[in-house]
């Protein structure tokens, strides 16, 4: 917060409204001479007699608090007359619905896919497309130390742990049912 009576520059609003600025100025600690256009904004949506009166209506540590709030507002009003911040937030909202909505359909596809319920000519979602290597396989090397398997999920990268839809098996239930061997989980019972 800087203050008119360590600087001999007038406040923003004071600057603005082309008065003195006084020691005792209200607006001084929330309109530093640096941002002349928050108090624009704030006199042209709001007024400054409106502003003086709400300022004067607050105890002076919500001050602060209030000057952000009405200098958001007032420069989402001059990007957006009609709905100001409102506007913003209902962007922001269906957006994350929308996402909401893909996420849910992608999880979806996942668990289909991961049930076998996806016929194998059907194309596969985007997340789950097979790797240049194949769809999934564990590669043993010999020559690693007995490092056990490294898996190739849909992405092509290494991972040490089996994809979850596969139960632990390294070529995975779904290969083995296709192969017609069953569940290998329902046997071991």
């Amino acid at each position: 917060m800087a203050s008119s009576s360590s600087s001999n520059s007038p406040c923003a609003a004071c600057k603005f409204l082309r008065r003195k600025c006084m020691p005792g100025c209200i607006f001084a600690p929330y309109f530093p001479p640096e941002e002349p256009q928050k108090f624009a904004n704030v006199h042209k949506i709001f007024g400054a007699s409106n502003v003086t009166k709400i300022l004067n209506e607050l105890l002076p540590h919500q001050r602060e608090d209030a000057v952000n709030s009405l200098a958001y507002e007032a420069e989402a009003r001059m990007k957006d007359p009609v709905y100001g911040c409102v506007g913003a937030i209902s962007v922001l909202q269906s957006q994350v619905q929308r996402l909401q909505k893909e996420l849910d359909a992608a999880n979806a596809d996942l668990l289909r896919y991961a049930c076998g319920e996806i016929p194998a000519g059907m194309p596969l979602p985007s997340l789950l497309q097979p790797s240049p290597m194949g769809r999934i396989e564990a590669v043993r090397r010999a020559n690693n130390g007995g490092g056990g398997p490294i898996y190739y999920h849909g992405t092509g990268l290494q991972s040490p742990y089996p994809p979850p839809w596969t139960g632990g098996h390294p070529l995975g239930d779904m290969e083995n049912q296709r192969k017609g061997g069953g569940d290998s989980s329902s046997s071991s019972m």
